[in-house]
C-alpha cells in the first residue's frame, strides 16, 4: 500500500506572498518527489481572504487601497511593491503592481469551490493568480471569472451560477472558520497531515525538509516535537 501525505493549503488570490509560495511550495514537492517516487502528496486548497474589508465592486489599484484605504504611506508602499516584484521575477512570476485592479475576492472564492468538485481547481487558482497580478483582470467581475474559468474548462454558465450560490459562499465560510481555529494569522498557510503546520511562503528547500519529516514521521523515525 502506497504512502500519502496530505497537505491543506489556505491562501487567497490576492495575495503575492500566495503566489510565490504556490511556486515554491511546487518546486519543493517536485524535489521530494524525486527522492520519494512512490509517495503520493495530496494536496488540497482552502479559501481565504486576506482583506475581506475590500469594497465589492472596488474601482482602485493595489497603491490606491494601500494608501488610501490602508493609511500606509506611498513611499512605503512604493518600496514594498517594488521588492516584492523583484522577488516574484526570481521566481519566474510576473507581478505588475501597475496594472493590478485591487478586488474583493470572496466571490472568486465560490467560483474555485466549483472547480474543486470538478478536479480543476489548481488550473483555475493559477490564472486567477495570473490575471490578477499580472493581466490587471478584474476577478470580481462575473464575466471575467466566466472568461477565465471557460479557459481552464469549466463551463461559463456554471461559473455564473456559482458566483451568487449560497452553498459555495457557506463553503468558502467554513474554510476560513477552520483556518481561525488551526490559529493561522495570515497566509498561506500549510497544513501537513492534518497536524504539522508551516506559515508563510516558504524557501523550496524548507517545503522539500518539512516533506521528508513528516514522511519520516510517519514511518515513525522520530518524536513529534
Amino acid at each position: 500500500m502506497s504512502e500519502t501525505i496530505r497537505v491543506d493549503v489556505w491562501s487567497d488570490i490576492a495575495c503575492p506572498w500566495c503566489y510565490i509560495g504556490k511556486h515554491r511550495f511546487a518546486e519543493g514537492l517536485e524535489a521530494f518527489r524525486r527522492q520519494h517516487p512512490d509517495v503520493e502528496v495530496e494536496l488540497e486548497s482552502h479559501s481565504y481572504e486576506l482583506a475581506p474589508d475590500t469594497p465589492e465592486n472596488y474601482a482602485g489599484s493595489e497603491i490606491d487601497f494601500l494608501v488610501k484605504h490602508k493609511g500606509m504611506p506611498a513611499e512605503q508602499v512604493e518600496q514594498m511593491l517594488a521588492q516584492m516584484t523583484a522577488m516574484a521575477e526570481a521566481e519566474g512570476i510576473v507581478f505588475d503592481f501597475g496594472r493590478l485592479r485591487h478586488a474583493n475576492t470572496r466571490r472568486a472564492h465560490r467560483v474555485l469551490h466549483l472547480a474543486k468538485e470538478q478536479g480543476l481547481q489548481a488550473e483555475l487558482m493559477e490564472r486567477l493568480f495570473r490575471a490578477y497580478f499580472a493581466e490587471g483582470r478584474e476577478v470580481s467581475d462575473p464575466d471575467t471569472l466566466a472568461e477565465l474559468g471557460e479557459e481552464v474548462g469549466l463551463d461559463s454558465d456554471e461559473v455564473r451560477e456559482a458566483f451568487d450560490d449560497e452553498a459555495y459562499e457557506e463553503a468558502v465560510d467554513r474554510d476560513i472558520t477552520r483556518a481561525r481555529m488551526l490559529g493561522a494569522a495570515g497566509v498561506p498557510f500549510y497544513l501537513f497531515d492534518q497536524q504539522y503546520a508551516v506559515s508563510g511562503a516558504q524557501p523550496a528547500a524548507t517545503f522539500a525538509e518539512v516533506l521528508d519529516r513528516v514522511l519520516e514521521l510517519q514511518r515513525g523515525g522520530g518524536s513529534d516535537a
